[in-house]
């Protein structure tokens, strides 16, 4: 990856991500101007599958401040640019049971904006607080290291 725009800051939080996948994305030209001024969340987004086409979600472009009547809706749902092949792998692995699709960093590749999409399983409570713990032991062990 290249040259990263933004990423998901709840991604690793509430999801295992089982496997990535490079995808690109339907934009106007007011939406890219937003984003190469880094204009962009993703924390709520997801992606869905409807008729073999892939849509994000919740992904949050700020308007462009001189972009007056080109401007788009910010939250509106965009196409996601993936061939055949990659659709029907991706549908095969949504239908088992608890996987869904969500936006893990969107960034520039050359002059493309990409988004990197996880395939990932949802975390119970208990695996969250185990995470937690993990961190908080960490950070002790570094405080011990660093005295």
């Amino acid at each position: 990856m290249s040259n990263i725009i933004a990423k998901n800051p709840v991604a690793h939080y509430n999801y295992f991500i089982e496997d990535t996948i490079e995808a690109g994305i339907v934009l106007s030209g007011t939406e890219i101007k937003s984003i190469r001024k880094r204009n962009v969340n993703l924390k709520d987004s997801y992606a869905s599958i409807s008729n073999g086409e892939i849509f994000i979600h919740g992904l949050h472009i700020s308007p462009f401040e001189q972009g007056n009547i080109f401007n788009k809706d910010p939250l509106r749902s965009r196409k996601l640019l993936l061939n055949k092949k990659e659709i029907n792998k991706l549908i095969g692995l949504i239908k088992q049971k608890g996987y869904s699709l969500i936006p893990i960093s969107l960034y520039f590749k050359n002059s493309f904006v990409k988004v990197e999409l996880g395939i990932c399983k949802g975390k119970k409570l208990y695996d969250k607080r185990q995470d937690i713990a993990k961190k908080d032991a960490l950070k002790k062990i570094r405080k011990r290291l660093d005295n």
